[in-house]
C-alpha cells in the first residue's frame, strides 16, 4: 500500500509539475529586467480633465519644431497614429487660468498615452470662459462659440497622476 501511495503521489507532483510548465510557458515575467532604478527630473505639465486636473510629461512628439522647442524627442513615425484621445490646446483669447483640456484619462477605455493636438479659438465676440472638459468643447463647437482645427500633431505625453 505504501508503495501505490507513493506512485499516486508522484504522478500527481509530475501532473502539478507539467501545468505549471504549461501555464507559465510563453507568458511575460511578472517583472521585466529594465535595468537599475534611477531617479530623475523631469518637467511636468498640468491640465483639465472633466473639471478636475492631471499631471503629465511630455517625451516624445511628431513635429520637428515642437520637439526642439519642448526639448523632447522628435518621432516621426508617431505621424501615423490615428485615433489617439484629443489634447485642446487654446491659442489666442483664453480665460485667465486656462490650461491644456485632456479628451481621456488613465482609466477610461479609451486612454492611451498619444494625443492628436487639436488647437482650439474662441469665436469672434465670444467671452473666453474657462475650459475644463471636452464635453464642453464639443459642446460650445456645436454653439459655433469656439472653432477646434487639428494640428496633425501627436504628442507622447503619459498621464503622470490624476487628481480628483
Amino acid at each position: 500500500m505504501g508503495a501505490r501511495v507513493m506512485a499516486v503521489a508522484a504522478a500527481l507532483a509530475g501532473l502539478v509539475g507539467t501545468a505549471t510548465l504549461a501555464s507559465t510557458a510563453g507568458a511575460a515575467p511578472a517583472t521585466l529586467p529594465l535595468g537599475p532604478v534611477a531617479n530623475a527630473s523631469e518637467a511636468t505639465y498640468t491640465a483639465y480633465y472633466d473639471a478636475h486636473t492631471d499631471t503629465f510629461v511630455v517625451t516624445d512628439v511628431s513635429d520637428k519644431a515642437q520637439a526642439k522647442a519642448l526639448h523632447v524627442n522628435y518621432s516621426g513615425a508617431l505621424a501615423s497614429v490615428k485615433h489617439a484621445p484629443l489634447q485642446y490646446f487654446v491659442e489666442g483669447n483664453a480665460a485667465p487660468g486656462q490650461l491644456s483640456v485632456l479628451g481621456s484619462e488613465p482609466g477610461e477605455s479609451d486612454y492611451n498615452p498619444l494625443w492628436e493636438e487639436v488647437v482650439v479659438h474662441w469665436s469672434p465676440g465670444t467671452t473666453p470662459v474657462l475650459l475644463t472638459s471636452d464635453n464642453q468643447i464639443n459642446g460650445l463647437v456645436k454653439k459655433h462659440s469656439l472653432t477646434i482645427t487639428d494640428a496633425h500633431i501627436v504628442l507622447n505625453a503619459p498621464v503622470l497622476q490624476v487628481h480628483k
